[in-house]
């Protein structure tokens, strides 16, 4: 792997892709194994339950790798399966895949082949939180997405597999302390990304109520997520404009 600048940058800070990148992605992914771990387990869990195979929960997470669309794919799960309607579900679910894609542009569009097609196959929240952060103090290697994601994806194919083989073993009660592991990891995310008042507040506190709004008025999972973060988003992006 050539550790050599990227193409069509300015010549003061041009972006590389090197294997160091992908090894600080990695390590900086580690701890957050643990806010992946219940997540995995009940993904595990639920595939063993609807009768899939261990193999075939496998393929589904590592291809698939979306916790949220996944478990409510497998919530629509029946004999015979709804395709067409568990591939919309998992497709609006996955939407904000998109504006994520777009803020991370500076690196990704500076990437081509298999660089470019990884760091977007393996492309998570967690991923995308703390490679935010890091474009926005100065980062310049593109490979610390790649080794995010990458680190993330095995850590949800062990977790998926062993909730998968644990079975009952696994089936926590709910509100079980456990649970809480993936909330504050997903908390702990916004830290690095805040930027102050002036600038997030607004967006963020927005996008919170439109999502509360929609829940408290009983839209369809995953409608109220996916309508707080497309308004959170649409704010920003016009206050970016201004």
């Amino acid at each position: 792997m050539a550790e050599t600048p990227m193409t069509a940058t300015p010549p003061h800070k041009p972006v590389v892709f090197t294997r160091l990148g992908i090894r600080r992605g990695a390590r900086m992914a580690l701890p957050l194994w643990i806010g992946m771990l219940p997540f995995g387990l009940v993904v595990g869990v639920i595939s063993a339950g609807k009768g899939l195979s261990l193999l075939e929960t496998l393929l589904m997470s590592g291809i698939v790798y979306a916790g949220a669309a996944q478990l409510l794919a497998l919530e629509m799960w029946a004999d015979p399966v709804p395709v067409l309607a568990v591939i919309l579900a998992a497709g609006v679910v996955n939407l904000r895949m998109a504006p994520m894609g777009a803020a991370l542009a500076p690196w990704l569009d500076r990437l081509r082949g298999w660089r470019l097609w990884g760091s977007l196959a393996t492309l998570v929240d967690h991923s995308f939180a703390l490679s935010m952060a890091e474009q926005r103090a100065g980062g310049r290697d593109a490979g610390f997405l790649l080794g995010m994601g990458l680190s993330l994806w095995v850590g949800w194919m062990v977790a998926s597999a062993a909730g998968h083989v644990l079975g009952g073993a696994v089936q926590l009660p709910a509100g079980h302390p456990l649970y809480f592991g993936g909330i504050a990891a997903f908390s702990a995310l916004l830290v690095p990304l805040w930027r102050g008042p002036g600038r997030d507040l607004a967006p963020w506190a927005l996008a919170a109520a439109v999502a509360l709004a929609a829940q408290h008025l009983t839209v369809p999972a995953p409608l109220p997520l996916l309508a707080g973060a497309l308004s959170g988003a649409a704010l920003a992006a016009w206050r970016e404009t201004r």
